[in-house]
């Protein structure tokens, strides 16, 4: 099993932007067939997928509402994802969690992804 460690959440105004990183701990065998992906969920709402990249091939998928403003990463040697989130809105406060799945999983479904981190929260104002 994985242990997964956000970091990098906080407090932004609309227009700004923030880094998130996840660190993935497992071994780089399993890492580099593993999807790494972010979801996030906001009070009330349930969680959604956000972004996802296959370690092995570096293939990437992204939720229609955060295209052209979130680019998700990798540096394998560090084992770590990476989430850059740019011109933020409002509605991107939540909770993001990164979370990892075995093989491609780019359809960022929740349950094929077995290991999940803590949390990083993101709160945008407006």
């Amino acid at each position: 099993q994985a242990q997964l460690v956000e970091s990098g959440g906080g407090s932004v105004q609309a227009g700004g932007s923030l880094r998130l990183s996840c660190a993935v701990s497992v071994s780089e065998y399993l890492y580099s067939i593993s999807t790494i992906a972010w979801f996030r969920q906001a009070p009330g709402k349930e969680r959604e997928g956000v972004a996802g990249i296959y370690t092995g091939g570096f293939s990437t998928n992204y939720a229609d509402s955060v295209k052209g403003r979130f680019t998700i990463s990798q540096d394998s040697a560090k084992k770590t994802v990476h989430l850059q989130m740019n011109s933020l809105l409002p509605e991107d406060t939540a909770m993001y969690y990164c979370a990892r799945g075995a093989g491609p999983r780019l359809l960022l479904v929740p349950a094929d992804f077995p290991d999940w981190g803590q949390g990083t929260q993101v709160t945008v104002s407006s």
